[in-house]
């Protein structure tokens, strides 16, 4: 699979399905969603940042810099602890992706491990890619293989891995994030829900590449999962900015405070649920990342922020999007997280 990322930072192990499959707006992908449509079997339009979107992604990316290179270093020596030399990073496609070369890099600088690095999908209800499980075991050990991601929102991509891996003997289910405030992997750099930069933006922070795709007429028995190639957004493409500034702070950076969660992030987001009236839980969608997720490509119903975070920087960019998108914004006694996106229930409209 084609992307803006050098061959040597990642192989991504996915069937090029580039203009096989046309993006829909938020508002078409939602009914579909809501109507019982698989979110693999469709693209989401990708959105075009406005001017004062990417100055706030810029501030974003300078102030939470560090955050962000103290996390990767943390994550680092816990995999390192973990793994050792023999490492083999399987970043869970497209957000894992980003961080997995930050890992690979960190590793190679400040351990000398020149660790190979994948990008494979999973799919919420549909499991892992079998057939890049199958590629990754007939060259590997199973023990070496690490799996990646961003960020863990309330652990249901987590919960997949966990069922998908209990196939493969000797494959580790650790997931290792940068931020894990729903309090499921200590493979992690911090329990803080923090902002890491590359959740503010889509494929021209993900090397040009889309969400996973699956379905019956594009990808075959054989075939990996699916993804598709923005080769028109080059001139757009931050990827490297984003990696390049994160990396320019790895021995710099301050040591992330230790963080202790009084409850799961799960419970915190069934709370959420109950309190507005959200029969699925799978509308909820708490932490930074995830909120923006929901502002970028859902149809979001309201956007949550701690009570003392109201005011902060960290959340600019979040409140940028609401404006656009005529989002409201509601202070709520949140704990583990800093900001909780809610998805529109259209059957309620």
């Amino acid at each position: 699979m084609k992307s803006s990322y050098r061959e040597s930072d990642v192989t991504l192990l996915l069937k090029d399905i580039t203009g096989k499959l046309t993006p829909l707006r938020a508002q078409e992908r939602e009914v579909l969603i809501q109507s019982g449509t698989h979110y693999s079997e469709m693209l989401p339009a990708e959105y075009v940042p406005s001017s004062r979107y990417i100055e706030a992604y810029e501030r974003a990316l300078t102030c939470e810099a560090d955050h962000t290179a103290a996390a990767v270093r943390a994550c680092a020596r816990a995999i390192y602890a973990s793994k050792g030399q023999s490492v083999v990073l399987v970043s869970l496609a497209r957000a894992g992706v980003p961080i997995g070369i930050l890992l690979r890099w960190y590793l190679k600088a400040h351990y000398g491990i020149d660790a190979p690095h994948y990008g494979i999908s999973i799919i919420r209800g549909r499991g892992i890619d079998a057939n890049a499980m199958r590629y990754l075991l007939a060259r590997y050990p199973a023990q070496s293989l690490q799996f990646v991601d961003g960020w863990i929102g309330k652990g249901a991509i987590l919960t997949e891995l966990r069922r998908e891996l209990a196939v493969y003997p000797g494959v580790s289910d650790q997931l290792a994030v940068l931020s894990d405030p729903a309090g499921l992997t200590e493979q992690c750099g911090t329990h803080a829900d923090f902002l890491i930069a590359s959740s503010c933006l889509n494929s021209t922070v993900s090397g040009l590449i889309s969400r996973t795709v699956l379905r019956g007429d594009l990808i075959g028995p054989d075939d990996f999962h699916g993804a598709a190639y923005y080769g028109e957004l080059a001139a757009q493409d931050r990827s490297y900015e984003f990696l390049d500034a994160i990396a320019a702070r790895f021995d710099t950076a301050p040591d992330l405070p230790p963080v202790t969660l009084p409850h799961s992030g799960l419970e915190e987001a069934k709370q959420v649920a109950q309190s507005f009236g959200v029969s699925d839980i799978n509308f909820v969608k708490p932490g930074i990342g995830e909120a923006t997720r929901v502002l970028l490509r859902r149809l979001p119903w309201k956007l949550l922020v701690r009570q003392d975070m109201v005011d902060s920087p960290e959340l600019s960019h979040l409140y940028q999007l609401a404006r656009e998108k005529g989002v409201p914004v509601e202070p709520y006694p949140l704990i583990n997280y800093k900001a909780c996106g809610i998805i529109k229930q259209l059957a309620d409209t």
